[in-house]
């Protein structure tokens, strides 16, 4: 499996980590100090970004305009339970397309993992971990 680290900086701050890349999460605060996208952002992010990887592969297999290719991502939430109530992606074109084109990008897109990942979520495990019991200064 693949690992993702989480760590609690401070207040709602945290570092993601993953390979070797650095994501810094928050919550938004009264304070107006942020250093980063919600974890829900993040999600909504994902998906997006996932969707636009589809949509530019698809279009340089076919031999079409796929440079300056962009998703604008409309989102909301859903009171109960708490969670991503819609998502709104609208493919933004570097070239026209004719429908039938259309039609096969949209199905490209469709097999986008993170959109596969929504429709079949996957089972989550959480378990606690107790601090080391191991004395300061015992090495190995």
């Amino acid at each position: 499996m693949a690992t993702i680290t989480v760590t609690h900086l401070a207040d709602d701050k945290y570092r993601t980590e993953t390979r070797d890349h650095v994501i810094l999460v928050d919550q938004p605060s009264d304070e107006g100090i942020e250093i980063g996208p919600t974890p829900v952002e993040l999600l909504v992010m994902a998906l997006a970004a996932c969707a636009a990887h589809y949509g530019v592969s698809h279009l340089r297999g076919e031999g079409l305009p796929s440079d300056g290719l962009a998703v604008r991502c409309r989102w909301s939430m859903r009171a109960n339970p708490a969670s991503v109530g819609r998502i709104e992606l609208t493919m933004l074109l570097p070239a026209p397309l004719e429908p039938a084109q259309q039609e096969r990008l949209l199905a490209a897109i469709d097999h986008c993992t993170v959109h596969n990942t929504l429709r079949h979520p996957p089972r989550v495990a959480v378990e606690i971990s107790e601090p080391s019991m191991v004395p300061v200064g015992a090495g190995c």
